[in-house]
């Protein structure tokens, strides 16, 4: 079993910057997939970004060019620049095991462990 555990969320101006973090602890050996996801109040969970074999990196359109994913180890982050109003939202880490890279891990599907999530907002 994985734990997940998120931190670094928290208020900022729009244009600020906020960096997320993700502990992993328990048997994380399986688990070659880590993500970024979020839930704004009334909408879907939306996958933000993905990074598989710790490599190679998927963002979702509206974050490209401003987030960056990245992973050592068992912690993953999520350095959010230029943040805007519509990046508030609760924010998830999520890890699972995939056979291939590919957008489609900006899908919920293909995780199965969460965390509880950290809130950023962004007036």
């Amino acid at each position: 079993h994985v734990q997940l555990v998120e931190s670094g969320g928290g208020s900022v101006p729009a244009g600020g910057s906020l960096r997320l973090s993700c502990e992993a602890s328990g048997d994380t050996s399986h688990d070659n997939t880590m993500g970024w996801f979020r839930q704004a109040p009334g909408k879907e969970r939306q996958g933000v970004a993905a990074i598989f074999d710790s490599m190679i990196t998927y963002y979702t359109d509206s974050v490209k060019g401003r987030f960056t994913i990245s992973q050592d180890n068992a912690k993953l982050y999520l350095q959010m620049n230029d943040l805007k109003p519509e990046d508030t939202a609760m924010y998830y880490c999520a890890a699972g095991m995939n056979v291939a890279a590919g957008r489609y891990l900006l899908q919920e599907s293909q995780f199965y462990y969460w965390g509880q999530g950290t809130q950023v907002t962004v007036s």
